[in-house]
């Protein structure tokens, strides 16, 4: 199965809930659904409060799904009062890569 669309956030945490936004972030990974082919949560190397989200979905369609879901706008809805701000967020158009288990 392959991405035809993909999503990026950068977001940063409140000082001291990295941690708890990471956890909470890795608790939302979509592992029941066949359509988020890709899902991965890091850290920033050089300031640790910043988090970033890479995902890879089979359709636009199916990701707007995912998010309209109660459970994941419950997750949003805990994740939110963690970060500093609003963060970026964008969509992307997925052009090639690996991902390998």
């Amino acid at each position: 199965m392959s991405a035809t669309h993909g999503f990026q956030a950068t977001i940063r945490a409140r000082d001291g809930k990295s941690d708890e936004l990471i956890h909470l972030l890795l608790s939302g990974t979509p592992t029941g659904n066949p359509d988020c082919v890709l899902y991965l949560v890091f850290r920033s190397v050089d300031d640790p409060s910043v988090i970033h989200v890479t995902e890879g979905w089979t359709t636009r369609d199916a990701h707007a799904e995912h998010f309209a879901r109660e459970e994941t706008k419950a997750l949003v809805a805990k994740i939110g009062p963690l970060l500093v701000d609003a963060g970026h967020y964008q969509d992307v158009l997925p052009v090639g890569g690996i991902v390998r288990e």
